[in-house]
């Protein structure tokens, strides 16, 4: 049976700050974003914060999930995926569920993790997958870490 929808289905769309054009201000955008220009200022993202490798961000970063592959000096807050990518430096803190970062990547900061998935957080406390011991057995335990990383040559 054909399913008849009448309304028209939205694209979603990749907004573009770039090369060779710098931003001041706020820019806030519900769709994803690529910043391969400069944006000195603060970015709010309801999709995905892309930083190209050629892209600079001076300020604060707020995304649901976010690719860096340039370079950002200020805080960033990603509430799903963050990816660092071998070109990347960060200079700030870091604020991320979820941390992928490739070999080469720079971070002068500070980064907090936390807040796993509801499924994850299950599996954890039933033991299946865990290593260690689980947040269960010591309900004092903080849902968040943070540590410190300073890498290069």
């Amino acid at each position: 049976m054909a399913r008849n929808d009448s309304t028209p289905s939205v694209p979603s769309q990749i907004n573009l700050i770039a090369v060779g054009t710098t931003l001041e201000g706020t820019l806030t955008a519900k769709d994803d974003i690529r910043v391969s220009g400069t944006l000195n200022g603060t970015l709010k993202v309801e999709g995905k914060a892309i930083i190209a490798q050629e892209g600079h961000v001076d300020g604060e970063v707020f995304a649901a999930d976010a690719d860096v592959a340039g370079s950002l000096k200020g805080d960033i807050t990603i509430k799903g995926r963050l990816v660092l990518k071998s070109s990347a430096r960060i200079e700030g803190t870091i604020k991320t569920t979820r941390l992928i970062v490739e070999e080469g990547a720079v971070i002068d900061g500070t980064c907090r993790m936390g807040q796993l998935d509801p499924k994850r957080a299950d599996a954890l406390k039933s033991g299946d997958g865990a290593t260690g011991s689980s947040p269960a057995a010591n309900p004092k335990a903080k849902k968040q870490g943070s540590f410190s990383l300073l890498s290069g040559d």
